[in-house]
């Protein structure tokens, strides 16, 4: 090859590549444009998800935080219905005492331990539950039956069998008790 054909050859390339150029700075003028409200548009989109995963990490903390607090707030939860077995044997040895002067002192001694175990409860937020004389509360009480009682309300606690505790408001066992209910009408026309 000659000189000349070997000059042209390279002149034409850096030809092309400047006309290339000019050509991609007219079109680059439009993407640029295109290109910031699509820049815009993604910004905007990643600051409301950025928004977004903050407002759940916030949420997430916070019951992390709830179930904590109501782990250790009913951490003692079986512990003291375990606990309760003992208070209903309490209260079993004081009604089955006699009335005798040479038992008076160990039921003394009994009540006085029952009262101390029970404040003990209380001071671990753990209730009694004694609804005598209350209106029935499917919640808090569980019937094991039924009483025709005239003399007062239909569906009235009559008698207690066994006390119902609360844990931090929360039931732990429900109080047995006995309910009143309406007295059965007699049918005069018969």
């Amino acid at each position: 090859m000659s000189e000349q054909e070997n000059s042209t050859e390279v002149e034409n390339p850096e030809v092309e590549a400047a006309e290339l150029d000019t050509e991609s700075t007219e079109s680059s003028d439009n993407v640029e444009v295109v290109d910031a409200t699509a820049l815009q548009e993604e910004i905007a989109k990643l600051k409301e998800d950025v928004l977004r995963a903050q407002a759940e990490t916030q949420n997430v903390r916070r019951r992390a935080e709830a179930d904590v607090e109501k782990a250790h707030k009913f951490s003692t939860e079986k512990f003291a219905r375990e606990l309760l077995e003992v208070v209903d044997n309490l209260e079993r040895a004081i009604a089955a005492s006699p009335e005798d002067e040479a038992v008076k002192p160990l039921l003394e001694g009994v009540e006085m331990t029952q009262k101390t175990f029970i404040s003990t409860l209380s001071k671990f937020k753990v209730e009694v539950v004694d609804p005598e004389g209350h209106p029935f509360d499917p919640e808090l009480h569980q019937a094991i039956s039924m009483v025709e009682a005239p003399d007062a309300e239909p569906n009235t606690v009559l008698n207690v069998v066994q006390k119902g505790y609360t844990n931090h408001g929360r039931l732990l066992r429900p109080a047995m008790v006995v309910v009143s209910k309406p007295a059965a009408k007699v049918d005069t026309q018969a």
